[in-house]
């Protein structure tokens, strides 16, 4: 009884999500690829000459902000920096528009939208369904959650259906000589087991971008720890900005200078994006890349006037439960190990199309293996 009431579960949720879990399959496989393919597509936008990487270094930050706002009449947020030589960084800026720039000459590549680029526009699709508001609402934005989490769920109820009858690993068989309807059956439980915890993992880390709180408590709970996060001694920062009077205007000389101290602040560390001062007496901030991170999560703040480093942050040394939450990013997109990861996590993501897909077949097959019955008892009475 509770095995059938367990199916029906199963069969409920993947009529509920089905369509939800079809377009985060597809997108997700898309999305791993989505920056190679737009650099094939528009190699001029995103690609760098090959001569660029010959000269000594990129040119500095003093250059590069003057030669880009002069060029804009706008100023920058950040500018996001690329460790291959081959790759042009971006910058944001302030009216929310994005550009592609060369770092060796400071030439802009392209101007956009963040959303209208190929990447973008898969992001969108995967996290939103492309939906979004006159005033930037994305209502369907929970729905991708509830989406993953509703695989988490099926995935939970299908191994519980490979558990129950007896002789379990016997039907972790896949005989590919088998009726279509057996072979799909064969493939959707043995896959479904042998990917269960990489599935559930992966969702779990992709409703961590929307329903942070909840799934941080989870984390919390698992390691037995705290998630710590960036601080910023917000009184060193009131008393910079009173000794400069609250109306410093830095030189370019001071900005570079205050760059290379927040770059050196932590040893080791690689500059991930530097966040521009947007008022008189704001630090200049630093997104640094530790060696032992998956991605960049340590800051610095570096008062311009002074040079003085106001405050840092090393997240590599930060507690079990910080780095398992920040590793959710590399692992949820399968950036980690090098390409083999990411040729798996290609199959991974397409799983959930696969498992919609070959459910609802068997669905249907079963439909009609119980209505040829019904009418064969009708006809024999």
């Amino acid at each position: 009884m509770l095995k059938t009431w367990i199916r029906r579960i199963h069969l409920a949720l993947a009529a509920f999500a089905g369509l939800l879990l079809l377009n985060l399959s597809l997108s997700g496989a898309l999305l791993l690829y989505a920056k190679d393919i737009q650099a094939i597509v528009n190699p001029d936008y995103w690609r760098l000459p090959t001569n660029s990487g010959q000269q000594q270094s990129h040119l500095s930050l003093s250059t590069l902000t003057k030669q880009i706002e002069s060029a804009t009449n706008i100023k920058i947020k950040f500018i996001q920096q690329e460790t291959a030589q081959d790759k042009p960084w971006l910058v944001s800026l302030t009216s929310g528009e994005y550009l592609n720039i060369n770092p060796y000459s400071g030439d802009i590549l392209l101007k956009h939208n963040y959303y209208d680029t190929f990447y973008g526009f898969v992001m969108a699709w995967h996290r939103w369904l492309l939906y979004q508001t006159e005033s930037s609402n994305k209502p369907f934005k929970v729905w991708m959650s509830i989406a993953s989490l509703s695989l988490i769920i099926e995935v939970i109820l299908g191994c519980f259906l490979w558990l129950k009858p007896k002789h379990r690993l016997k039907r972790l068989k896949i005989k590919w000589r088998s009726k279509p309807k057996t072979l799909f059956y064969q493939l959707h439980t043995t896959l479904g087991v042998f990917a269960a915890i990489p599935l559930i993992l992966i969702a779990f880390s992709g409703m961590a971008f929307h329903w942070k709180p909840a799934t941080k408590q989870i984390v919390e709970w698992l390691t037995f720890g705290q998630v710590e996060t960036a601080k910023f001694d917000n009184n060193k920062a009131n008393k910079a900005k009173v000794e400069s009077n609250g109306s410093y205007k830095y030189t370019n000389d001071e900005l570079d200078r205050t760059y290379q101290v927040g770059k050196h602040a932590l040893v080791g560390s690689l500059v991930y994006r530097v966040y521009l001062p947007q008022n008189s007496g704001e630090p200049l901030k630093l997104r640094l890349k530790m060696p032992d991170e998956s991605h960049a999560y340590s800051w610095s703040w570096v008062d311009i006037p002074s040079g003085n480093v106001l405050s840092t942050f090393d997240a590599s040394k930060a507690s079990i439960a910080t780095q398992v939450w920040h590793f959710k990013y590399k692992f949820h997109i399968g950036e980690f190990l090098g390409w083999p990861v990411k040729v798996l996590w290609l199959f991974l993501s397409l799983l959930p199309s696969f498992f919609v897909i070959s459910g609802c077949y068997l669905l249907v097959k079963r439909k009609k293996l119980f209505t040829k019955t019904l009418s064969l008892t009708q006809n024999a009475v």
